[in-house]
């Protein structure tokens, strides 16, 4: 199955478990996006989100404004549902490659400033991280195509 989309957001922080902030444009290097905490030699060097379940959020805690990067995610999507992706599925934007190697995480709770902002976190649950397999630049508003194996 091939779904199509669009990179809403490119998010980055200086350190883990801490709200990103938004840029235009990121260089994806072997490591991850340049700049970026997670970035590394291993498996969860981009996390990605829906911005339909951001969406979802938002409609079901009012009270709470969410802005892009606050569930620590790297690339915000749009139009494609990662709530089927796989272990091994592929993401292309451009002349970058991303393989899903993880699919929601552990949450740190009180330990984290995302929680600590939000008062919850949807990245355990629907977020996912991938590893880079081809690099290039990515910006806003580049389509995504997501293959699943």
């Amino acid at each position: 199955m091939i779904q199509n989309g669009i990179i809403k957001a490119i998010c980055i922080s200086e350190k883990k478990g801490t709200e990103k902030f938004t840029i235009k444009e990121a260089i994806v290097n072997q490591l991850g996006i340049v700049n970026d905490a997670h970035a590394g030699d291993w498996h969860r060097q981009i996390s990605l989100l829906s911005a339909e379940e951001v969406d979802k959020f938002n409609s079901n805690n009012p009270q709470v404004n969410i802005v892009d990067g606050a569930f620590g995610e790297n690339i915000l999507l749009e139009g494609i549902d990662l709530c089927k992706t796989q272990i091994g599925d592929k993401i292309v934007i451009g002349s970058v490659e991303l393989e899903v190697t993880q699919i929601g995480k552990e949450c740190h709770g009180d330990g984290c400033t995302i929680f600590q902002a939000v008062g919850k976190c949807i990245m355990p649950k629907v977020g996912i991280f991938a590893k880079v397999l081809k690099t290039g630049t990515i910006k806003t508003g580049d389509k995504v195509n997501y293959k699943s194996i």
